[in-house]
C-alpha cells in the first residue's frame, strides 16, 4: 500500500480523531472510494483515492472500492478493470472489499417499496422535461405533480409493473415525496428510479428500472457500514437528501464530509469532455500522455510516488481552486531525480567528425548513472571518431552569448574530451551537415580539472547509436482554465505533441524495458513507451528539466 508522509492534520482527520476519542463508530473507521465506471480515473480522483485509503490506513480501518454502476447507458466493464488497475498502481489495495452498487439493486428496490408504503414515494407520469419545468427555480418554489397524490396501492402496482417492463423508457419515474417548496432543489421530489430497457454490464437484462445515483449513494454506504463518506463539495447540497432517505428507512447513518475537489491547470477534468477528446480523435485514447487520466499520466512517465506527493502537498480543504500543473511537474522531477538513471540521447542529430582521432579506435568511457544515488554505479559508453550531437549545440554564426560549439571554439563532451571546431561540411543548400573537430587527448576524465571550458554538451557514438522515436509532449491546452470558455476546444494546443523519428540514444538503452525512466542529460526525463518493439525504441518525454515551480517557491522565500 502507498506510504503517506507525516502531516499537519486536516479538518477531516481532526473530525475523525475527535469522533474516535468520543467512542463513536465503535472505534472503527470504514471509508470507501466510489467511482462510477463511465470513464477512466483522472488526477482529481487521485486526491480522493489518497484521502479515502489514506485515512482508513492511518486510523487502522479499511477502505472499500465500490463501483456506483447505476447508469448502464454509460458504464462498461473496460472502465471497471481500468479503475482497479489505476487504484492498485497508485499504491492502494481494497483487499476483499470490492463492491458494486448493482449488488444492492434488490435491497434498494425493497426499500423503495417501503417508502411507497409509508406514503413517501410515488410513481410519476411527467416527462423529464415536465419534471424540470415543475421543479421551479432557486427563487421560485416548484409545483406538485398531478400524480403526486396517487394512492399507495396504485403506486405499488405501477412500480411493480415498471419493474416487470410494461412501460417504455421515460414514461414513468419513481419520485420521493418530500417538499416541492424546499429552498434546496434536491429535496423537491427527486427521482429515485427511471425506466431504461438497457442491458447492464453485470446484471444483464434482469432489470429495466435503475436507481439514480442520489437514491443508491447513501444506502450503499449504509449497507457496507461506512463510517465516513468523503465527498467533493458539489455533494454538500445533496447531503440533506441522503440524510432524509436514511432517516426515513431507519438504517445505519454514515457521516458525510465534503472537501474541495482537485482542479489542475491547462486541462479539463470533466469525464464528459475527456470522453469527447477521445471519441473525436483529438487524443489517441484514454491513455494518451496528454490526458490527465491516471492511465495517461502513467504512460507519460509519472510515478505513483510523485502523484501521492502532489496530493499530499495540495492538501485537504473546502475552498475550490485550480492547482498549477507546474507543482505536479515539480513533484515528478524531485522523484525522478532520485530514481532515474542518466543516459545520453540526441534528438535532432548533427554529425561530428574528430579528424585527429583514429578511425578504427573505440574507447569505453566511464559515466556516472545517477549522481544523486552513488549505489547506482557507473556504465561504459563507447567513444569513436564519428559522433552525433544536437543541432542546437552548434552555430556557424552564433548569436551573442552563445558558448557552445562554433568555428574555432572549444566545448567539453560529457564524460569525454575537449573538442575544437576546425571546419564544417555543407550540402548543396548551404546547410551545415557535418562539423569537423579535433580533440585534446589530455582532457579525459569524469571530473577533469586540467582544461577550463564554459560548456559541456552531450553526444552519442555514431557507430553504436541506437535509433529511436521520441515524442515530446506539452500541455493539451494553451490557457490555464479552458473550462471557463464554452468553446473550450478552441484552446487546444496544436503543438501538444511533436514526434521526432530520427533520434539516437546510447547503446546501453538498446533493451530498455517498457516503463523504464531515464534522464536524458540536458534534455529532460523520459520513459519507454508501450509502442516500443525489438529494434524500435520509443520514448516519451515525461517532463523537462526546467522547474518553474521551484523558481516560484524560491522567489516566495526571498520575499
Amino acid at each position: 500500500m502507498g506510504e503517506t508522509k507525516s502531516r499537519e492534520p486536516d479538518f477531516i482527520r481532526e473530525i475523525v480523531t475527535e469522533e474516535l476519542k468520543q467512542g463513536k463508530w465503535g472505534g472503527k473507521v470504514v471509508t470507501r472510494f466510489p467511482p462510477e465506471p463511465n470513464g477512466y480515473l483522472h488526477i482529481g480522483h487521485a486526491k480522493a483515492i489518497c484521502l479515502d485509503f489514506g485515512i482508513a490506513k492511518e486510523f487502522g480501518g479499511r477502505c472499500h472500492l465500490r463501483f456506483d454502476d447505476t447508469n448502464p447507458t454509460k458504464e462498461e466493464t473496460e472502465y471497471v478493470e481500468a479503475i482497479k488497475e489505476d487504484v492498485r498502481w497508485l499504491g492502494f489495495d481494497w483487499g476483499e472489499h470490492l463492491y458494486f452498487a448493482s449488488d444492492y439493486f434488490e435491497q434498494l428496490y425493497e426499500w423503495a417499496v417501503e417508502l411507497i408504503k409509508k406514503g413517501k414515494a410515488y410513481v410519476d407520469d411527467l416527462s423529464p422535461d415536465e419534471i424540470r419545468e415543475y421543479r421551479g427555480t432557486l427563487t421560485e418554489p416548484g409545483k406538485e405533480s398531478p400524480y403526486r397524490n396517487r394512492s399507495i396501492e396504485e403506486n405499488l402496482d405501477l412500480f411493480a409493473r415498471m419493474r416487470a417492463g410494461e412501460f417504455p423508457d421515460g414514461s414513468k419515474t419513481l419520485r420521493a415525496k418530500i417538499d416541492m417548496a424546499s429552498p434546496n432543489l434536491n429535496l423537491r421530489d427527486p427521482v429515485m428510479y427511471r425506466i431504461r430497457h438497457v442491458s447492464h454490464h453485470r446484471t444483464g437484462d434482469k432489470w429495466c428500472i435503475y436507481p439514480t445515483y442520489d437514491w443508491a449513494h447513501g444506502q450503499s454506504d449504509s449497507i457496507e457500514g461506512i463510517t465516513h463518506s468523503l465527498c467533493t463539495m458539489e455533494y454538500e447540497d445533496h447531503r440533506p437528501l441522503y440524510d432524509w432517505f436514511i432517516e426515513q428507512l431507519g438504517i445505519h447513518h454514515p457521516r458525510q464530509i465534503e472537501f474541495a475537489r482537485l482542479n489542475l491547470s491547462h486541462t479539463v477534468m470533466s469525464k464528459r469532455k475527456l470522453l469527447q477528446l477521445v471519441e473525436e480523435g483529438i487524443v489517441a485514447g484514454w491513455d494518451d500522455p496528454r490526458m490527465p487520466t491516471l492511465a495517461g499520466l502513467r504512460r507519460r512517465g509519472y510515478t505513483p510516488e510523485a502523484i501521492r506527493d502532489f496530493c499530499e502537498r495540495v492538501g485537504v480543504g473546502k475552498t475550490q481552486n485550480v492547482i498549477e500543473v507546474a507543482l505536479l511537474e515539480h513533484c515528478l522531477r524531485e522523484d525522478l531525480n532520485k530514481r532515474a538513471p542518466r543516459a545520453m540521447a540526441v534528438l535532432r542529430p548533427l554529425k561530428v567528425v574528430i579528424e585527429n582521432y583514429p578511425e578504427d579506435r573505440v574507447e569505453e568511457l566511464e559515466a556516472i548513472n545517477n549522481p544523486e544515488d552513488p549505489t547506482m554505479g557507473t556504465r561504459k559508453v563507447p567513444f569513436t571518431r564519428e559522433l552525433w550531437i544536437e543541432q542546437d549545440d552548434f552555430r556557424e554564426n552564433p548569436p551573442p552569448k552563445y558558448f557552445r560549439l562554433l568555428p574555432g571554439a572549444e566545448v567539453r563532451l560529457r564524460w569525454a574530451y575537449v573538442i575544437k571546431c576546425v571546419g564544417v561540411v555543407k550540402n548543396e543548400r548551404g546547410e551545415v551537415v557535418e562539423v569537423r573537430c579535433t580533440y585534446d587527448p589530455n582532457t579525459l576524465g569524469i571530473n577533469p580539472t586540467d582544461r577550463k571550458v564554459k560548456v559541456t554538451i552531450h553526444w552519442v557514438s555514431a557507430r553504436h547509436a541506437q535509433p529511436a522515436e521520441v515524442r515530446l509532449y506539452d500541455n493539451l491546452f494553451l490557457v490555464p482554465k479552458p473550462d471557463e470558455d464554452e468553446n473550450w476546444k478552441a484552446h487546444i494546443n496544436p503543438n501538444s505533441l511533436e514526434r521526432l523519428t530520427n533520434c539516437y540514444v546510447e547503446p546501453s538503452l538498446a533493451n530498455a524495458a517498457v516503463g523504464s525512466h531515464y534522464q536524458f542529460e540536458r534534455l529532460g526525463y523520459f520513459v519507454v513507451d508501450p509502442d516500443t518493439r525489438p529494434g524500435a525504441l520509443v520514448f516519451n518525454r515525461t517532463v523537462t528539466l526546467r522547474d518553474t515551480w521551484a523558481k516560484i517557491e524560491k522567489q516566495l522565500e526571498e520575499k
